[in-house]
């Protein structure tokens, strides 16, 4: 079959590699109808390089159709349109009893110190072969599979994969008060969601983005968005009654811009050979913590920041004496997507689409064009907001 396959430092290719087949009883194959790029694979593409090896197939955020399972599967069928979670997950131990699928004990990779596998996502989340190809070898088919309906576009179930309900997760954690004010620092895809959701609970929404199409798509939905510029503190407390927000959503993480030297830190890094390369980031591995430190800077005293999009460094500079003195709360993690479905299901499957998940798309191509579109999405351009790959 024909895969997204890691080559090297910002180097992907389409390649062929042999097809998934059935290992564990549990085990179900797909035929890839949708799978996107998201921003958490850019870290693969540009940061996490050394934790990769040649051939890997990347991609997390995939849907298709059943075409063969294993023995113990008794949930899902042959021929069953279904959704892929990126979380690997059992169901049925201490983590996910508690909803914490990404902590799942029987998928943990204790071989890193990580919590449950991943799809497409590095040896400290497994190595999984991921979805960004013409088929995907699903594990624990029963528990990780979504089965959705036939009459609705891909479109509408897709995003049920990550992003979706990492952004609703997102919100959650910002325990914005009633009537209170969510600013979203960040307007991509889990931004852009993130910034709809707290919409559709009713808080007021601001969002900053330094990209005039992010902000346009997100405006179209009633929030009020703001540049990144040098004088948004002070825009951002005039707006606040000099308090700033109630929540700050942190959809950015590690892609923060970066105005030192840490991206150059993280590409000699990732430059290096694996078996340097590999302790250094895990002992003192720093990231872009620009947006992070603009959440605490603009979240009122008492506040709540919720950091939805991916850090990784091991060695991150934390103003603590800034965050104990405003009595801050701090909330992250990767998303237990299984834990949000049942809540987000009917607004998908919602004819009035509430969260617009039918307009967020802005590149729908062949899988063939896979490493032209990372490139894009990277260096924001085009108007990229989201990419879809059709295999």
């Amino acid at each position: 079959m024909r895969a997204l396959t890691y080559q090297s430092l910002e180097n992907v290719s389409v390649e062929e590699v042999p097809d998934p087949r059935i290992v564990e009883p549990s085990d179900a194959i797909i035929r890839v109808t949708s799978t996107a790029i998201c921003g958490s694979d850019l870290h693969l593409y540009d940061v996490f390089g050394p934790f990769l090896d040649k051939g890997d197939v990347l991609g997390h955020e995939t849907m298709g159709v059943v075409t063969a399972v294993g023995p113990a599967v008794s949930d899902i069928a042959v021929g069953d349109r279904v959704v892929v979670p990126f979380v690997i997950a059992c169901g049925e131990c201490f983590m996910c009893q508690r909803g914490l699928f990404t902590q799942c004990e029987t998928t943990q990779v204790t071989e890193y110190g990580s919590g449950a596998s991943l799809y497409g996502y590095t040896k400290l989340y497994g190595q999984v072969p991921g979805g960004q190809a013409e088929q995907l070898r699903v594990r624990r088919a029963d528990f990780n599979l979504i089965r959705v309906g036939d009459q609705l576009p891909d479109d509408r179930y897709l995003f049920l994969s990550d992003i979706l309900p990492t952004a609703w997760q997102g919100v959650e954690y910002a325990e914005v008060p009633d009537g209170g004010t969510l600013l979203v620092l960040g307007l991509g895809p889990v931004g852009q969601f993130a910034a709809r959701i707290g919409k559709h609970k009713g808080y007021r929404v601001i969002a900053v983005d330094p990209v005039p199409e992010r902000r346009a798509l997100a405006e179209k939905y009633g929030v009020e968005t703001l540049d990144l510029d040098k004088g948004l503190s002070d825009t951002v407390l005039g707006m606040t009654d000099g308090r700033g927000p109630d929540s700050v959503v942190d959809a950015v993480g590690m892609e923060a811009h970066d105005h030192g030297g840490v991206s150059l830190v993280q590409r000699f890094a990732a430059a290096l050979p694996d078996a340097v390369s590999q302790p250094l980031m895990k002992k003192a591995g720093i990231d872009s913590l620009g947006a992070m430190h603009l959440a605490f800077d603009l979240v009122r005293r008492g506040g709540t920041v919720s950091l939805s999009g991916v850090y990784g460094g091991t060695a991150d500079p934390t103003p603590f004496l800034s965050l104990f003195d405003k009595q801050i709360t701090i909330r992250m993690g990767q998303c237990n997507v299984q834990r949000w479905i049942d809540t987000l299901m009917p607004l998908v499957e919602d004819p009035a689409d509430p969260l617009g998940t039918e307009d967020l798309v802005t590149h729908r191509v062949p899988l063939d064009r896979a490493p032209e579109m990372y490139d894009t999405f990277k260096k924001k351009e085009d108007g990229c907001i989201k990419v879809v790959l059709v295999p």
